[in-house]
């Protein structure tokens, strides 16, 4: 009964601070907000370092969820609000941030956060989000050379995955994972639409398909779909996932393996912080042109 009740699409929404940075010594002190259609990110930088955040699943309401984001990851310190010099806005709902005093778009947001997450050498960034998935092309500064997103279509997207691990009564963090667990790899699912996608995934259980088994074929579409928009944008060494999606082990290796290329790996900066990391980058610079000015 109580798994009936569980939401297995929900990512466990997260917040943490540093214990080893002291904000109050910072000369500058920035924010980035991403609303995205699924999570919104808060993120706070002292002098450009990561200093505390709070991920939590987006609401009804972007506004209330950027509030909510913000406050939650301020509880853990004894930083205010007013203690923030500059906050830019960006993701799905950046237009409802109400505390922003810039508005920057989440391509550019992503690849200057890659490039903080990952180092300088990255080149080529896959952000899957919840709606949308958007292929990415930067300098060694993080600076947007060229992009390319798919349609406005849930499949191959965050949300796409989600709906199949609630289908399939799976955690959505354990389905890469758990799609990994084959001894042969089928074929790709026939579609990554989400309700063709639906309709096809419980034939295959009627057929008599192991779970980990219709979680593979779902992976591997998904990897396809992520590929084929690499291509036509075209790869370039380094290459980094950012997202909620550069968590599912089992897209991502699928990806490589199609890419034959391995992506950069994340250590302990949360890939899915990409857009509020780039966008509290950001808001630093723009603090020290205005110092500058």
């Amino acid at each position: 009964m109580q798994d009936e009740k569980r939401e297995f699409w929900r990512w466990p929404e997260q917040r943490r601070a540093s214990t080893e940075i002291d904000w109050k010594r910072g000369k500058i002190i920035s924010a980035g907000i991403d609303v995205g259609s699924v999570s919104t990110q808060a993120v706070v930088m002292v002098d450009g370092k990561l200093y505390c955040y709070g991920n939590m699943r987006t609401g009804s309401s972007s506004r209330s969820s950027a509030e909510k984001a913000m406050k939650w990851a301020l509880d853990l310190t004894g930083l205010k609000m007013e203690n923030i010099q500059y906050l830019v806005g960006t993701g799905y709902g950046r237009v409802n941030v109400p505390m922003a005093n810039r508005l920057i778009t989440e391509i550019a947001c992503h690849a200057l956060g890659a490039n903080c997450i990952y180092g300088p050498s990255v080149r080529t960034i896959l952000d899957v989000g919840g709606q949308d998935i958007k292929a990415i092309r930067c300098d060694e500064r993080g600076r947007v050379v060229n992009f390319l997103m798919n349609d406005k279509c849930a499949a191959g997207t965050g949300r796409g995955m989600e709906a199949i691990a609630n289908l399939l009564a799976v955690p959505i963090e354990d389905v890469g994972d758990k799609s990994l667990q084959v001894d042969k790899e089928p074929p790709p699912a026939s579609s990554t639409c989400v309700v063709f996608a639906k309709s096809e995934i419980i034939g295959l259980l009627r057929e008599g398909w192991p779970v980990e088994k219709v979680l593979a074929a779902y992976c591997n579409a998904m990897a396809h779909k992520m590929v084929e928009l690499l291509m036509r944008l075209g790869v370039e060494k380094e290459f980094a996932i950012t997202g909620g999606q550069a968590k599912n082990i089992g897209t991502v290796k699928r990806v490589e393996k199609e890419l034959g290329m391995e992506a950069l790996k994340w250590a302990d900066v949360d890939p899915q912080l990409a857009g509020a990391i780039g966008a509290a980058l950001f808001a630093k610079a723009l603090v020290e042109k205005g110092q500058k000015g």
